[in-house]
């Protein structure tokens, strides 16, 4: 009886360690939780996939919705939170980055509407220039918040006061999503596309 009993302990901890990895996606030893709260308001992981630059991975990026979509569009106008995670795989120079980042905004924006993210590009890229470095398992995370804005978070910390209009947030996005996405293969994983 004492052997079933510890049998039944051992089968319950495998069920429990089986159930704990069902919640997790990894991709290049970055695990990412199938959901997570933000600010109280529980979003699934609608896609993920790995950023490349040529044959280097440079980072892990993950998803967050309060109902699956398909593009940028279904993004942007669904209500409620949203989140982008990244999680670095390589060491960057921070600055370099929020160039980067500029420059994916750029791609997907029409002139007119790029005029009024100026200020907001200015303020983001500053933002990263002043990290100087983000070094493997680095995170950044890029929030929407209903009522506040677009919340930016490096290495855990939340950066200055939010970008308030939601075009902002919109043109972020585009960066992963738009047109010209940075990585394709990126683009159709944190789409879910298969």
């Amino acid at each position: 009886m004492k052997f079933f009993k510890s049998l039944g302990g051992a089968m319950f901890a495998a069920l429990v360690s089986v159930s704990s990895l069902a919640a997790t996606v990894e991709f290049s030893g970055v695990k990412l939780e199938d959901a997570v709260d933000v600010r109280g308001s529980k979003l699934q992981l609608n896609g993920a996939g790995i950023r490349y630059k040529g044959p280097f991975k440079v980072y892990v990026a993950g998803l967050y919705l309060g109902k699956k979509a398909g593009t940028l569009d279904e993004v942007v106008n669904q209500p409620g939170f949203k989140r982008m995670s990244v999680t670095m795989v390589r060491d960057i120079d921070a600055g370099e980055l929020g160039k980067l980042l500029t420059r994916g905004v750029e791609d997907n924006t029409g002139k007119a509407e790029m005029s009024k993210l100026i200020p907001g590009l200015i303020r983001m890229s500053q933002l990263f220039s002043d990290h100087k470095k983000l070094v493997v398992g680095d995170t950044f995370s890029i929030d929407w918040v209903p009522g506040t804005g677009t919340l930016v978070t490096v290495k855990g910390k939340v950066e200055a006061d939010p970008f308030k209009e939601a075009e902002f947030f919109k043109a972020l996005m585009s960066i992963w999503l738009g047109s010209t996405p940075a990585d394709w293969k990126l683009k159709d994983g944190l789409l879910g596309v298969k």
